[in-house]
């Protein structure tokens, strides 16, 4: 039996039946990460000594009866936005290496009170603001799927580590798709719960203070039962009392859930980036599925994206892009973010009027982000805030007069992109921003891969389709996934979803497994 192949939910019955111990299974995953990682460089430290003293303790506690719940000798990696004490944490910005963390983190709190064996830390993009895991303090993270295209970000090092067997569940963040993008590119599943679901406490970030829109963790791993193994051994805990923003709210199970007569609102197509033909098929497969599990599939239209990511962007880059400038001033600077950084400086005036010549001449998509980036007053961006409140409310009221309980739609336009691809490729994570700014939870779960035959697109005018033409152009066998969205602080029925379309598509020819 090989360790490193189990699952979390599978070694979390094993460990409790001491069919093995905690030390073996670390040993295992230490194993795999010695065999593969120096391909794919998914790790930024790997934290041995620290985690074979927690795989010894954690089976000292089993030996006497104490087992502290499921993730009891688990091993689980972290993402590096996520302080532990004694090591810096970085985004990968050259001069954040001396930011020396005084505690750990409440995520890595608490997966430590919940038995958990923390494995080591992950690779993320600089800053990360955009969907790659590659910065100029450590290198570059590869897909585990083809080592020429990224894992995604800004969670990619957790994508790759867990679709590479490297660990079986890791915690990333999201704040426009950087756990779903990395789950939909490396044919894992992932998970964005609601606001404040889980700790947020000593998690770092160049936004630092900017909560019109704020990020989100939440685990990424093989199944979608090892996502809900993670808040279930987590809510066990009193999560409030390591960030007072949790709400003492417990968890729910998906078993609970049931599907017949469930109503699920679908659409493959959001107006800003048509998805790739593998994309719109997937998402067409899971509604097949959903149908046949007794759930009543609809069209469903989201209003107003374009104002939405608008507004997102908006709020986003409010300071004028300040807080990057300075962070990333006197260091290497990944090639995507020159752009964003050349854009802080252009003066609004300028901007407004590149954006109507960007439009005139067919590039709708870069005339979006002029007019929305820039520095803003604090009544412009109180006014910013307004409109993604009242956005989040049109949203659900849609959903409400449509009568859904949940959206299937695609994660990301395409599937995942060349190393460097995501410079000026901004909008086609409009997919997952959506459930960014409207806070609700969102999962992807994997689907199937590219076949030879949908590699080809019809490219416009616009800058962002004839790059998603090139991305298609490489993308034959990569993994893709779909995203389910449930209601506020109902995640569990979106992970119930998420289930039964893993159930039925893991027998399709393709699947990414």
């Amino acid at each position: 039996m090989t360790l490193w192949r189990q699952s979390a939910t599978a070694l979390s019955a094993m460990l409790g039946r001491r069919e093995v111990g905690a030390r073996e299974v670390l040993r295992a995953h230490l194993e795999r990460i010695d065999a593969v990682d120096a391909r794919i460089h998914a790790f930024t430290e790997v934290l041995r000594e620290q985690a074979q003293a927690d795989a010894e303790a954690s089976d000292a506690r089993r030996a006497r009866g104490e087992e502290r719940g499921p993730l009891d000798g688990v091993p689980v990696t972290i993402k590096e936005c996520f302080d532990v004490a004694g090591r810096a944490t970085t985004l990968g910005i050259p001069s954040w290496a001396g930011r020396i963390a005084e505690r750990d983190a409440a995520m890595v709190t608490a997966l430590r009170q919940a038995g958990a064996v923390v494995l080591g830390r992950t690779n993320l993009s600089q800053t990360m603001l955009y969907v790659e895991a590659r910065n100029p303090v450590f290198g570059q993270t590869a897909n585990p799927w083809s080592l020429a295209h990224s894992p995604g970000g800004s969670s990619g090092g957790e994508g790759a580590a867990v679709a590479a067997g490297m660990s079986p569940l890791g915690v990333g963040t999201d704040i426009g798709g950087s756990i779903r993008t990395p789950a939909h590119f490396c044919g894992v599943a992932g998970f964005k719960p609601s606001l404040d679901r889980l700790p947020m406490r000593g998690y770092r970030t160049v936004l630092a203070g900017q909560e019109a829109v704020r990020g989100m963790g939440g685990p990424i791993a093989r199944t979608v039962d090892d996502l809900s193994l993670l808040f279930r051994a987590l809510h066990r805990l009193d999560l409030s009392s390591l960030d007072p923003r949790v709400p003492p709210v417990g968890w729910q199970e998906p078993d609970a859930v049931r599907l017949d007569g469930l109503r699920i609102g679908f659409y493959c197509d959001d107006g800003i980036l048509a998805p790739s033909k593998a994309v719109s098929r997937a998402v067409h497969r899971a509604a097949e599925v959903l149908r046949a599990r007794g759930c009543v599939v609809t069209s469903f239209e989201p209003p107003d994206v374009r104002g939405v990511l608008s507004a997102y962007l908006g709020a986003l880059s409010a300071d004028g892009g300040a807080g990057i400038v300075a962070a990333l001033a006197g260091g290497e600077v990944d090639p995507v973010l020159e752009p964003l950084r050349r854009m802080a400086s252009v003066p609004g005036v300028a901007r407004r009027v590149a954006g109507r010549a960007a439009r005139a001449f067919g590039q709708p998509s870069l005339g979006l982000m002029l007019d929305a980036m820039g520095d803003k007053s604090v009544s412009e961006l109180w006014a910013l805030t307004d409109r993604l409140r009242t956005q989040r409310s049109a949203l659900v009221d849609a959903m409400e007069r449509s009568g859904v309980d949940l959206l299937l739609c695609p994660p990301f336009a395409t599937p995942a992109l060349p190393h460097g691809a995501s410079k000026n490729f901004t909008l086609a994570s409009s997919y997952s921003i959506l459930f960014n700014a409207a806070q609700l939870p969102a999962g992807v779960v994997p689907v199937t891969r590219v076949r030879p035959d949908e590699v080809t697109r019809t490219a416009g005018r616009d800058a962002i389709e004839r790059q998603a033409a090139k991305v298609d152009a490489a993308s034959a066998g990569l993994p893709v996934g779909v995203q389910v969205v449930g209601r506020a602080w109902r995640d569990h029925e979106a992970l119930a979803v998420m289930r039964a379309i893993e159930a039925d598509v893991a027998r399709d020819d393709g699947y990414p497994s």
